[in-house]
């Protein structure tokens, strides 16, 4: 069964989100909020709903309106059955949900996209994230 994708949908969502001027949320590393991902190709990761959300992890602050996020998914099975963990996967707990952090989905948003906050990661889990992230990126590895 072939799964169709709401793009229309997203292509009417987007340019609303583009012209909203309000004023950027005050945003740390390391919390979570909902964002407004949209509808993407592939096994890219795509927003749920009407908004087109999923929570992403706020990793690097990069200006008052720009972020580097990581968007996770609570789905840790594979089709197959097997753990998605791998060097891709850093998992976490936030609220007594198991999540992962999807390091290979890392991408830059602008602060349009943020709809709201859902908390903080406790600092150990920003911390293995973090590594998770600066391994999986080395340029030297060996």
């Amino acid at each position: 069964m072939t799964f169709l994708k709401n793009f229309l949908g997203w292509f009417t969502l987007k340019p609303k989100l583009d012209v909203q001027n309000h004023k950027p949320p005050l945003v740390r590393e390391g919390e979570i909020w909902w964002c407004r991902m949209g509808e993407n190709i592939g096994t890219e990761i795509s927003g749920k709903g009407k908004e087109f959300t999923c929570f992403a992890i706020i990793h690097t602050k990069l200006s008052k309106y720009s972020y580097l996020v990581i968007p996770t998914t609570t789905k840790l099975w594979s089709k197959n059955g097997k753990s998605k963990e791998n060097d891709r996967f850093v998992k976490f707990v936030h609220q007594k949900v198991e999540m992962l952090a999807c390091l290979s989905q890392i991408r830059v948003i602008d602060y349009r996209r943020l709809k709201n906050k859902l908390g903080d990661l406790d600092q150990k889990d920003f911390d293995d994230i973090c590594r998770g992230f600066e391994d999986l990126y080395k340029k030297d590895k060996k």
